[in-house]
């Protein structure tokens, strides 16, 4: 469906201000980096007197936490846990992508991902017009973008995720198939992005025109300013060893180090990834998961892969915790002054909250095309690697030391601050929740 004169941010402001509440569903994908930014969301919603009914399954639902009482006592806010079904191949209780190893995962399409992401997969018309076959296809910005971008990927590993999200897999259908499937449904008026345009410039009209309705930024749903013991939002187990040694560093002079909950690490990752912080000679806090594959549960797990001798190396200048760390909260800690990740785009986000300037180690899905853009505004480097991804302890030395040593990290922590006061303008974000209001009550 086209977006139409009466579809605009305007026209939604209106509707948002002058019709009456809503009552929403939502039902996000069951993996934990699109449950929290949804549940977020809901939350943002509720507040403005909307009632919101989160659907996910027990475990979930009691992994995410408490809702604050003002919205549980009100029922604006209300968790109904949904049973899954056993399903044959899965492991028992499995209940999110976390519980699963990557080759069982199911199949889903999710808007919790940056704008640039969509505009490389493309509508499908525009696809069967401009076929694309090998990695060297996503390699090169697609035709139907018609301004200079840097949204292609530069190397090959990164691409050829592409290539596959493009064949059938076990199911009989692509992952492509089923994106398009779910933007194409009839019912599908409009498609919300956890993104907005100072973050991602252009691509908003561009997406609305590719896919014919409208893309709406529902604006970066960070977190708030003040994290503290009495905020609803943030866990409260946090690892008392490192909190501890985090209170005893002194200002900004730590990098923070972590991949995610569902990067494909390997143990030889794991280990040039040591022994480069190792040779970086910088003090740091390294939050680190057990490697895909050993099933994660054992929280000791990760530790047994490190080097020989390696924390005991690095005891005086750094962290290693085996067990869930409470990112924000670190992120948020004045020693912190950098923060190597896997370029996720909740992280990504995270750190612009705090103005922390970037190194970067993307391995799939939309991190490559992350990276690229954060190199592309200045605020972090990437590690060096191979057209396969495979990276050398030397390189992840040499890019730590450019932002937590060299000159070249005061820059890149300018603009970082810079990047942070932007989207830090809590009057514009809720104006993007505002106007996503304006359009759920224009296409109930």
């Amino acid at each position: 469906m086209a977006a139409t004169s009466d579809s605009t941010p305007a026209a939604a402001a209106a509707a948002s201000s002058s019709s009456s509440p809503l009552h929403i569903v939502v039902f996000p994908w069951l993996a934990f980096g699109h449950m929290i930014p949804f549940l977020e969301l809901s939350k943002r919603l509720a507040r403005r007197g909307h009632a919101i009914t989160f659907v996910s399954t027990p475990r979930n639902a009691a992994r995410l936490g408490a809702i604050p009482p003002a919205l549980s006592s009100s029922a604006r806010l209300r968790v109904v846990p949904l049973d899954l079904p056993a399903v044959d191949g899965l492991p028992e209780g499995a209940e999110s992508t976390a519980d699963v190893p990557p080759e069982k995962i199911p199949c889903a399409t999710f808007f919790i991902v940056p704008a640039a992401l969509v505009a490389i997969l493309g509508p499908r018309r525009e696809n069967l017009t401009h076929p694309r076959t090998t990695a060297e296809d996503y390699m090169v910005q697609p035709p139907w973008i018609p301004f200079p971008s840097n949204i292609a990927y530069r190397r090959r590993h990164e691409a050829e995720w592409m290539v596959a999200a493009f064949r059938a897999n076990a199911s009989g259908v692509s992952d492509m198939d089923r994106f398009w499937e779910s933007e194409q449904h009839p019912n599908c008026r409009l498609i919300i992005y956890r993104s907005c345009p100072e973050v991602e410039p252009r691509l908003f009209p561009l997406l609305t025109e590719l896919f014919a309705k409208p893309a709406v930024p529902a604006g970066l749903l960070m977190f708030p300013d003040t994290i503290n013991n009495d905020d609803d939002t943030f866990e409260q187990s946090f690892v008392p060893p490192a909190v501890e040694w985090l209170d005893k560093q002194s200002e900004k002079s730590i990098i923070y180090v972590a991949l995610g909950s569902e990067a494909p690490l390997t143990e030889d990752h794991v280990r040039e990834l040591a022994l480069g912080l190792e040779l970086a000679n910088v003090r740091f806090l390294w939050a680190l998961r057990p490697p895909r594959g050993d099933g994660g549960s054992n929280d000791g797990g990760a530790a047994e892969i490190l080097p020989d001798g390696f924390e005991s190396r690095v005891a005086a200048r750094g962290i290693v915790c085996t067990r869930w760390v409470p990112q924000l909260r670190v992120l948020a800690h004045r020693a912190v002054g950098g923060f190597l990740t896997h370029c996720g785009w909740g992280s990504t986000i995270e750190s612009f909250q705090f103005g922390h300037p970037l190194v970067m180690l993307p391995f799939i899905v939309d991190q490559g095309l992350i990276a690229e853009a954060m190199a592309a505004r200045g605020i972090g480097v990437e590690v060096a690697r191979n057209d396969d991804g495979l990276f050398h302890r030397d390189d992840v030395a040499a890019a730590v030391r450019r932002v937590m040593v060299e000159e070249e990290g005061k820059v890149l922590a300018r603009k970082a601050k810079e990047l942070s006061d932007i989207v830090g303008d809590r009057e514009q974000q809720e104006m993007y929740l505002d106007e996503l209001v304006g359009y759920l009550q224009l296409y109930k």
